[in-house]
């Protein structure tokens, strides 16, 4: 099983509302637990529990802080494509991938997200500059929680 198929299988479980699924090859053993937590409207969101560990002794990065950001509709929402581990640069030592203010493009790594230890890259896919950062480093995420807040060019 290849990363995209992982990738698909997480993304299909979250979606589903089912709250375990187990998958079990020849060399090759994966589960996928979720469980559904009830919001104060009423509606059910899948939270899931990566399987994976973190990377021992990493730093949290302090968060840049930026104006409270009154109208959200002329920003784009970069979300997150997989469930897993966020991290601001590539190990504790080495700096932040992108702050608030700095300008992005097609391709700039935004972040880090781990997943069955394997560090994924996520890369913009439009211009613009960073608005607001809304997920703490070392934190998990869900599959299409919002990342970055990016006012386009």
């Amino acid at each position: 099983m290849d990363i995209k198929q992982i990738q698909d299988l997480i993304r299909f479980v979250s979606k589903s509302g089912v709250n375990e699924v187990s998958i079990e090859q020849q060399d090759f053993k994966i589960t996928i637990k979720t469980n559904q937590v009830a919001t104060i409207v009423n509606a059910t969101i899948p939270v899931a529990h990566p399987v994976a560990a973190a990377p021992a002794q990493v730093a949290a990065a302090p968060l840049a802080v930026a104006e409270p950001v009154a109208d959200t509709s002329k920003y784009v929402i970069i979300k997150s494509p997989m469930i897993g581990t966020f991290y601001r640069s590539a190990s504790p030592e080495k700096p932040l991938f992108v702050n608030v203010g700095d300008d992005i493009e097609p391709g700039t790594v935004l972040c880090i997200i781990e997943a069955m230890k394997l560090f994924n890259e996520i890369e913009a896919e439009i211009s613009g500059r960073i608005v607001k950062i809304l997920v703490d480093n070392a934190s998990p995420v869900e599959y299409d929680q919002p990342l970055f807040l990016v006012e386009p060019f």
